[in-house]
C-alpha cells in the first residue's frame, strides 16, 4: 500500500512539469550566480578586471609621476588622469571608488623620508573595493619606491567624501531598506496578474470580452491596480524602515516620492507583462519565481552591486531592482539633487513603458486565442 501511494505521489508531482523545473531549474540558476558573485568559478590564470581609481597629481613632478605609472602598471587597479573637482564629483555620485590626491611636496617629501601628503578619497557606499585598493595602493608604494623602511611608518589617510550623520542612513541599511522592497514588491505584483488568470478561468474575462470592454481596458485597468498596491506597499515599507531604525525619509521626500512613483510603474508594467506572456497560474507561478529572483540576484537585492565581477555588474543594468536601489542610494547616501537623479528616474518609466506596450501585443493575442 504504502508503495502504490508513492508510486501515485510522485507521478502526480512529475505530471506537473513547470514545477518540477522551478524545484530543479531555480537551484541550479541560484547556485551560478553566487558562484559567479563570489567568484567561486574563476579561472586560476585569469586577472580580475582592474578597479577603476581616480588620480590627481597636484605634484606634478617627475617623482610622482613615475610613481603613478609603475602603480598604473598592477592588475588590480587602474588609474585614471582627472582634475581634482571632477575627480571629487565623480566620487560623490558613486561613478568611481575612490581618488588617490597627490598632494603638493610629494617629490621633496620621498627625497627627505618624511610623511608622504597622499590622501584617498571614497564612496563608504563601496567600502569592500576601497579596502582593496588601500591594501593594494600601500603595497605598491612600498614595493615601487623602495624604501620599505620609510613607507612601512606612512599611513596612507584615507578619507570618505560622504560623512555619516544624523541626516543620512548607513549605506547597509539603504542596501537592505532597498533592495528588499524591491524585490518583495515584484514577488506582490506577480501574485495580483495571476488574479487575471483566475478570471480567465472562472469566465469572468470571457463575460467582459462580450460587454463593450477593450481588451487594452481591462489589461491598463489590471496595471493600475497593480501601481496602487505597488505605492502602497513602498510607502509602508520606507514608513516602517523610519520607525524602526530611523530611516531619513523626509530628507528628500519630494525625490523619494517620485522615485517611489516610478519604481511602481515599472514594476506594474512588469507584472502585466508576465501576466500577459503565459496562459495559466501555473506557468505564472514557475516563470515569475525564477525571473524575479535572477532580476533581484543581478540587480543588487540579494547581493551588493559593489562585490559583484564587472560583468555582471554590466548587466545589472536590464534589472529593475538595480535602478531602484541606486536611485534610494542617490536620495538617502550621496544625497543628490533632484535634477541628478531623473535620468535614472526616466529609465525606470523607459522600462515600464517598453514593457507595457510589448504586453498590449502579447495580451491582445491571448484575448484572440481566448474568444
Amino acid at each position: 500500500m504504502i508503495i502504490t501511494i508513492l508510486q501515485k505521489d510522485l507521478r502526480l508531482y512529475f505530471s506537473d512539469k513547470k514545477g518540477v523545473l522551478v524545484t530543479f531549474l531555480l537551484p541550479i540558476i541560484m547556485i551560478t550566480l553566487f558562484a559567479f558573485a563570489f567568484g567561486g568559478v574563476a579561472k586560476k590564470k585569469s586577472a580580475p578586471k582592474p578597479l577603476g581609481v581616480l588620480v590627481v597629481d597636484k605634484d606634478a613632478t617627475t617623482t610622482s609621476q613615475a610613481l603613478i605609472t609603475k602603480l598604473n602598471s598592477m592588475q588590480t587597479i587602474r588609474l585614471i588622469a582627472s582634475e581634482e573637482e571632477k575627480a571629487l564629483d565623480l566620487v560623490r555620485k558613486g561613478k568611481n571608488v575612490a581618488a588617490l590626491i597627490f598632494e603638493k611636496g610629494f617629490s621633496d617629501a620621498v627625497t627627505a623620508d618624511s610623511d608622504l601628503p597622499i590622501e584617498l578619497k571614497y564612496d563608504a557606499a563601496r567600502d569592500l573595493q576601497m579596502r582593496i585598493v588601500h591594501t593594494v595602493l600601500k603595497e605598491g608604494f612600498k614595493y615601487h619606491l623602495g624604501k620599505v623602511d620609510v613607507i612601512n611608518n606612512v599611513k596612507l589617510k584615507t578619507t570618505s567624501l560622504i560623512k555619516e550623520s544624523s541626516t543620512k542612513a548607513h549605506p547597509g541599511l539603504v542596501q537592505a531598506v532597498g533592495g528588499t522592497a524591491i524585490m518583495m514588491l515584484l514577488f506582490s505584483i506577480a501574485a495580483i496578474g495571476g488574479g487575471l488568470l483566475d478570471e480567465k478561468d472562472a469566465g469572468t474575462l470571457k463575460r467582459l470580452l462580450i460587454a463593450p470592454v477593450k481588451p487594452l481596458d481591462i489589461l491598463l485597468a489590471k496595471m493600475g491596480t497593480a501601481m496602487v498596491v505597488s505605492i502602497l506597499q513602498l510607502t509602508t515599507m520606507f514608513v516602517f524602515a523610519w520607525l524602526a531604525f530611523g530611516l531619513p525619509i523626509f530628507m528628500d521626500a519630494i525625490s523619494l516620492i517620485v522615485l517611489i512613483l516610478c519604481i511602481s510603474f515599472a514594476v506594474s508594467s512588469f507584472g502585466v507583462f508576465l501576466v500577459s506572456t503565459v496562459k495559466t497560474r501555473q506557468q505564472l507561478q514557475g516563470m515569475s519565481t525564477i525571473i524575479i529572483i535572477l532580476m533581484s540576484a543581478i540587480g543588487g537585492s540579494m547581493i551588493p552591486i559593489s562585490m559583484m565581477p564587472v560583468f555582471m555588474q554590466n548587466i545589472a543594468v536590464i534589472s529593475v531592482n538595480y535602478w531602484g536601489i541606486e536611485g534610494f542610494f542617490d536620495i538617502f547616501w550621496r544625497q543628490l539633487p533632484f535634477i541628478t537623479i531623473l535620468p535614472k528616474m526616466g529609465i525606470l518609466l523607459a522600462i515600464g513603458l517598453g514593457m507595457t506596450l510589448v504586453s498590449t501585443v502579447l495580451f491582445k493575442k491571448n484575448i484572440i486565442a481566448i474568444e
